[in-house]
């Protein structure tokens, strides 16, 4: 689900458009979309499956139809749309009596991401009792991704990512872990959690992977079920779910996983039989499990989108799979159907969504449903379905009874017993590849180095989806009860009688005997982790930093951090040891549990976990030749000397094209190119690495720019994301130093002159700011364009796109 920090902006784009179309005879939206043969389902073929009769007796159901025979139009239409938090205020509910709030990852409580249980509870009771006192006094669905733990609350458990527990290959655990995130989701009043995934990534190119818990679609339906459980509990007929329980959603329904080229929100160009064998497995387990709700995928099967295809929401997943929850929809997922807009699309409902997921459109969405409401565009019988669907599962959850089941209970967050899961959960999802010599585990008294990037970096080691969308700016600080994994390592070795020091860029004062390097992928989530190929990029600190470890005779192990199998031949190659501990979340002592033997000589666990994907000899993706199998891993009991890996990509790792880096560590990488008039010269100069960035110096008023083809960055702008500048002022200058950002130009000469001159420093400016000041975000040709007087100076080292976690004021705009 994408996410935004900024709904203002867009709110008003939507807005005025449609408002300037009210006042104009309306385009023609279709009420329903055909659908292509080769993407409609044959229901036949799928696996048959039946939500339990104790989701809803018939006690239930005729309460349910009395509640409905006394709703109004305007309420039913009301329940089937969802808000955002950053976009809504509980007032607005007298006027609006919505069924569904969300609160999206970067949208805390009051415009806080980092706000506490309390904080959170006080935001969720006020929708609920808005809602409860207006319209047909049916309370809110309030929603959250809470993916792996609760975690867009800081002082949570944070689990491993899917990936992590897919290697664990223990249902038993994951039943567990559903229901410790449950209690501390429902601790801060939270009804229900978008989870668990039940993706069967095919291309590890896809940057959410890590979202899918294996390869393995029969182990993926084991987790959905047992995920299931943990999050709701078994269901009791005539009973609600307790208030220690939340609703689960079984996502995204179908085949998110197996877009082409694993591109996010892409299409599965797949056959009907292989859409079921390797994507469908999960769906009937997490059914029969009892699931209440299921999300429906941004994505495409043959062409079709799913937010539209009724052979699959209706045809498939309701009746052949029996689902009797409701179905949501993605973040604006709807306004992708063709003949569809955010704000206007009666071809989902009718293909069977019903819940429209309408973070910042929901205002115009519900006129608009309305009145096709009232033209019977969409059909009274399929609304009426759609509002008992949800009130199913309000009714399932206690929300519609005179006393409403509580879900407050604070203390749940972080509790002890759920921080020691995680540590469980992590030591279960660590696994050996390669431990030459006998390495590991590391004996009891010696002199470590704990080092490299990954060392002592919370946000590295707990991903994306963590207190904000993309994770990138996730400290250690949010997490007191949580240890990084250097500090956990070099705990343990003290304790052991040994010596440790955490040093990122791997210096020392005595020589170490073992060099525990943790290193990986840097934190990101849907979007921004597509890559073009599986490679990892050491940067030229990390080959240094290991070929001087190396060279001085030091044992190296490595802690692998990722959201994927990734082709690092030459680092396993390199290592004595290597340990893929994916990405971990916040209990860091669960990586020093397997791999710092005790003072007795023993660590307290041996690895057991199993490779949940094929570990790819190559760049290329999918995966053809595997260096290690899925199912592989060694350990103490079971060790393997590990062949020598080819250090080929078979491939052209040329700089790939990215929309969002426009300059990488002093070059402009593809399809993006410099450009300079004869005002300013360049050169090249070393800021943390050799030759790392380039000096421009303005000898007279002049413009630098970095252009190429129009790339469309809107999902960049919903997504909250800044224009960062990692640069060095040298020398300033009085008057306007001025960015563009496509077509629109602010004034940053404040800002030039409030830096430290000749000292990095990041500086980082919302697109919503260029957004507001008239750019077209959608065919962005020229990312960045300086212009500044003679005398201005300014070494540039790296200039991207990234998303942000806080809010940040606007520059002003440059008056011409």
């Amino acid at each position: 689900m994408r996410k935004s920090a900024w709904m203002a902006a867009v709110m008003l784009t939507c807005s005025g458009t449609a408002i300037s179309r009210a006042e104009q005879p309306r385009p023609s939206i279709a009420a329903t979309m055909p659908t292509a043969p080769d993407a409609t389902a044959n229901p036949a073929l799928w696996p048959a499956a039946k939500s339990p009769s104790s989701f809803s007796t018939p006690k239930d159901e005729a309460r349910i139809s009395a509640i409905i025979a006394r709703m109004t139009l305007e309420q039913k239409v009301g329940q089937l749309i969802q808000a955002d938090t950053s976009a809504i205020t509980p007032e607005d509910l007298v006027q609006y009596p919505l069924g569904s709030i969300l609160a999206g990852g970067n949208s805390g409580p009051y415009g806080d991401e980092r706000a506490n249980a309390a904080t959170w509870d006080k935001l969720v009771s006020a929708f609920h009792d808005a809602s409860r006192k207006s319209g047909a006094g049916i309370p809110v669905l309030f929603g959250v991704d809470a993916v792996h733990g609760h975690s867009n609350l800081p002082g949570a458990t944070i689990f491993p990512h899917n990936i992590g527990l897919g290697a664990a290959r223990d249902p038993a655990l994951i039943q567990r872990i559903g229901a410790a995130t449950a209690a501390e989701i429902a601790g801060t009043g939270i009804d229900w959690t978008f989870a668990p995934t039940l993706a069967v990534p095919q291309d590890l190119r896809w940057g959410r992977s890590y979202e899918g818990y294996a390869a393995d679609p029969a182990l993926v339906a084991a987790y959905g079920k047992a995920m299931v459980i943990g999050l709701q509990g078994k269901l009791v007929a005539g009973k609600p779910v307790n208030g220690s329980r939340v609703a689960a959603t079984a996502k995204h329904f179908l085949a998110d996983g197996g877009t082409a080229d694993g591109k996010d929100q892409g299409d599965a160009k797949i056959s009907e039989s292989e859409l079921i064998a390797k994507h469908a497995m999960g769906y009937p387990a997490a059914i029969n499990a009892g699931a209440l709700t299921v999300m429906a995928s941004f994505s495409t099967w043959n062409g079709a989108k799913n937010h539209g295809n009724k052979s699959l929401l209706i045809d498939v997943l309701k009746d052949r799979m029996g689902f009797a929850g409701l179905v949501v929809g993605d973040w604006n997922g709807h306004g992708q159907i063709p003949g569809c807009t955010v704000t206007d699309c009666p071809a989902a409902i009718n293909a069977g969504l019903d819940l429209f997921m309408a973070p910042d459109s929901w205002k115009l969405l519900f006129a608009n449903t309305l009145r096709e409401a009232r033209e019977g565009v969409i059909p009274a019988a399929r609304i009426d379905d759609a509002v008992r669907r949800i009130l199913r599962v309000k009714l399932k959850l206690g929300m519609l009874d005179a006393k409403p089941v509580q879900r407050s209970n604070h203390a749940m967050v972080g509790a002890a017993h759920h921080l020691a899961l995680a540590r469980e959960a992590v030591a279960k999802s660590l696994v050996l590849l390669k431990n030459d010599g006998g390495v590991l585990p590391l004996r009891p008294g010696a002199n470590v180095l704990v080092t490299g990037v990954g060392a002592d970096n919370m946000a590295m080691q707990a991903g994306g989806w963590t207190i904000t969308w993309q994770g990138t700016d996730t400290t250690a600080a949010d997490f007191p009860n949580g240890q990084t994994i250097g500090q956990a390592i070099a705990t343990q070795v003290v304790a052991a009688g040994g010596k440790a020091a955490v040093s990122n860029d791997g210096t020392f004062a005595t020589k170490p005997d073992v060099a525990f390097v943790v290193l990986g992928e840097r934190p990101y989530a849907e979007f921004q982790g597509d890559v073009p190929d599986i490679a990892f990029r050491a940067t030229a600190e990390e080959e240094d930093l290991i070929a001087r470890l190396k060279a001085q005779g030091t044992k190296i192990v490595t802690v692998f951090l990722s959201g994927r199998p990734m082709f690092a031949n030459k680092l396993i190659n390199q290592s004595d040891a290597f340990v893929a501990a994916w990405l971990p979340g916040t209990q860091g002592a669960g990586v020093a549990d397997v791999l710092v033997a005790r003072a007795n000589g023993k660590p307290l666990r041996d690895f057991t976990g199993k490779l949940p994907f094929t570990w790819p000899d190559d760049a290329q993706s999918p995966v053809v030749k595997p260096a290690f199998p899925a199912g592989y891993g060694i350990s103490y009991a079971r060790s393997a000397k590990a062949p020598k890996l080819n250090e080929d990509p078979r491939m052209d790792l040329a700089a790939a094209a990215s929309t969002d880096n426009f300059f990488v560590r002093g070059n402009v990488p593809a399809p993006w190119h410099l450009g300079m008039d004869g005002a300013i010269t360049v050169r090249s100069v070393d800021l943390s690495a050799q030759e790392d960035a380039r000096q421009f110096t303005w000898n007279a008023d002049g413009v630098l720019s970095i252009e190429g083809s129009p790339v469309n960055l809107m999902r960049q702008l919903d997504g909250g994301f800044v224009l960062l500048l990692d640069w060095r002022i040298d020398r300033t200058v009085v008057g306007p130093v001025k960015v563009s950002f496509g077509d629109a130009t602010l004034d940053i000469g404040d800002l030039v002159r409030a830096a430290p001159v000749g000292t990095t420093t990041q500086m980082r400016i919302p697109l919503r700011c260029f957004h507001d000041a008239g750019a077209n975000l959608a065919a962005v040709g020229a990312p960045l364009r300086l212009t500044a007087p003679a005398g201005f100076t300014a070494t540039l080292r790296n200039a991207k796109v990234e998303s942000s976690g806080i809010s940040i004021p606007c520059p002003p705009i440059h008056q011409k």
